[in-house]
Parts: C-alpha cells; structure tokens; sequence
C-alpha cells in the first residue's frame, strides 16, 4: 500500500491579505483592483468582491456557472459580497493556486481531483474508474453530507482549505483511428493516450490498450503522425480539440466520470456574518445545478457536431468493459476508510436504480 501525502502543521505566522496579493508578481496589484467598470466574469459594486482561479477559458462551462455564481451571492447578500473569475490560469496554474487559497491570496479556485489527491489520498475514492455511474450519480454523492461532509472539510485545520463540492468532467470514453471498438480485444495492441497517471495506465491496460502518456497538446499531432491510435476524454474535449478530424471511432466506454473540485479559503469565508454564509452555501449549490445544465448541453451540442461530421458512435456492451473497470477501482483503494467510502457510492447508485425501476 502507497503512503499518504503528509499535510503540513497548522499554525505559524500568515502574512496579511494585503501582504500576499502584493507578493504575486505574475499579478500585480491591479489584477485584483475591479474598479466601478463591468469585467467579465466579475461582479462589480459590491462590498467584497471573491477571486476565483480557473484554468478554463470564459467559453467554458464552469466560467459560466461561476460567474452566475457571484451575480447571486451579490444578489442574496444586498450587495455585500460578490465574485470575479480569474480564467486561463491568469492567477497561476493549478498547482500553485492551490497554495494561494491555503494562504489565502485567493479567495477561491477549480482544482482538478488529481492535484487534490496531493493533498489528502483520502480523496482518492471519488476520482477512480467506476465510482460513478452518471452525472445524476456523482452529483447525488457531492450533496450527501453522511459520505462527503467529513471529507470535505477535512483540509480545515490544516491548509485552510475548504472543498464546497464539484463541477463534472462528464463521462470519458475511448476514441481511435479505427473501429468499432466492441470489447479489450479490439483495443489490444492500440497506442491509446492517457494522463501520466498510474490509475489511468492501470485503467487503459485493463481497457486492452497499450496506455501512452503524453501531454495534451501534443496529441493531434501524434494522432496525425501515427504515434497515437487513440485517446480518452469527454465528447466536448474531442470536439473542442477536433480529434474527430483523425480518430473519428468513438467508444462510450464510460470508465470514468471525472471531477474537479471547487475550494476556498476557510477564513475569507468566515469573515462573512452567518447569513451571508448561509446566502454563500446556497448560491453555490445553485451554480452546481448550473454548471450540470451548461454541461450537459454542451455536451448535446458535441455529440451532435459528432454526428456531423460522420464520427462513428458506439455503445458496446456495459459486460465488455465494466467488469475491468470496476477492479481496477477497487485496487486502488489503499485501507478500510477508503473501502468504507467506495461502498457508499455504490449505494448511492443502486439505490437510485430502484428509486427509478
């Protein structure tokens, strides 16, 4: 079994908030300075106003869902708090804002599941093939406190950091340069693109393929090339990405619904009175919902586009792929907590199967 990332001890000296935003020098003072002027992204004239790292264009779903966030707080709150989203990694990437929330330079950032699990294994549950089932199933767990509460919180005492709950990646399936894609035999052999993971290598091998990690961008050039015969991601990635030009098999393998987290400075949030945490709370469940909307008809949207342009569809057989990805879940889970956890989400999922049969 693999050791836990150590947390580092709480307590010590925190610089003032004036004092951290003048020490970004990537920033500089008047990235954080709103003025009267509307912003994209922002929510101006107000009291307060929350910074909030993404590392996804302003097209972007989660730009979107987070900017009617900060319209709603400023609304709930009569105008004493707000929000303005940082996107494109303009406040850094994702690894050192992170570090920014815990010291509270930003108020706010998307992290993805794979940069959270550095902080805390305990996490690792949730991020792993076969944890769930659908969007409606993982959103179901993300707004059940009896599985998520504790988790979510538990990076307080230590980095400050609070987990408010997440936005989808949506499911990822399998896409190549030939097809159809039925079951493991048909990708063996297959150069298949996969993070530089060691749950995804395991993932990919457990699919058939022979996994490849590479860097993102350097995937439709290698597709094109032939060093790749494929890769896996979501439908809007391989639309936005035009992967369909070169890998037009699709496969709805759906072996993994992924998810980034939304987290925020513990402090900045209990500087407010408590009905503005409450209006806080319930604005961002809100936002979750809106993303899930904005998700789900972009994704329509590239499952059409798909369609257009003569991009093969396949659905296989849940048996061809299931099984496998549902072990190699399991084998990642590294104690009896972690065990405890996985049961859980898995009961979420059956007891909505009944909830609909």
């Amino acid at each position: 079994m693999g050791t836990r990332p150590s947390r580092r001890s709480p307590g010590g000296h925190r610089a003032s908030r004036r004092d951290l935003l003048l020490g970004l020098p990537a920033l500089g003072l008047g990235a954080f300075a709103l003025g009267g002027c509307a912003q994209a992204g922002a929510t101006t004239d107000v009291e307060n106003v929350l910074s909030i790292s993404l590392n996804q264009t302003e097209s972007h779903p989660s730009f979107s869902a987070l900017s009617f966030f900060g319209e709603q707080l400023a609304e709930a709150t009569e105008g004493r708090w707000g929000a303005r989203v940082y996107a494109n990694e303009s406040l850094g990437a994702q690894q050192e804002v992170v570090q920014l929330v815990s010291d509270g330079a930003v108020d706010m950032a998307v992290i993805s599941s794979t940069q959270v699990e550095n902080l805390s294994m305990d996490f690792r549950p949730l991020n792993l093939p076969g944890a769930f089932e659908s969007i409606d199933h993982q959103l179901a767990v993300l707004s059940d406190e009896s599985i998520v509460g504790e988790l979510f919180a538990s990076l307080e005492p230590t980095h400050r950091l609070r987990v408010l709950g997440g936005f989808t990646q949506g499911s990822r399936h399998v896409y190549t340069d030939r097809g159809p894609i039925e079951g493991p035999e048909d990708l063996a052999g297959l150069k298949i693109r996969v993070q530089e993971s060691d749950v995804f290598m395991a993932l990919m091998r457990a699919l058939g393929g022979s996994p490849t990690p590479m860097a993102y961008g350097e995937v439709y050039t290698a597709l094109q090339a032939g060093v790749l015969n494929g890769a896996e991601n979501n439908e809007v990635s391989y639309v936005t990405q035009r992967h369909y030009e070169i890998a037009p098999y699709f496969t709805l393998t759906n072996h993994l619904v992924g998810l980034d987290y939304v987290m925020a400075n513990v402090d900045r949030i209990e500087e407010m009175d408590e009905a503005d945490q409450q209006a806080y709370a319930d604005t961002f469940a809100a936002a979750q919902e809106e993303f899930v909307r904005l998700w789900i008809a972009e994704t329509d949207a590239s499952t059409q586009q798909m369609l257009d342009a003569g991009v093969e569809i396949n659905e296989p057989d849940p048996e061809a792929f299931g099984p496998a990805i549902e072990e190699v879940g399991r084998t990642f889970l590294e104690s009896a907590e972690d065990e405890g956890m996985y049961r859980a989400v898995q009961a979420v999922a059956e007891s909505m199967g009944e909830e609909n049969a």
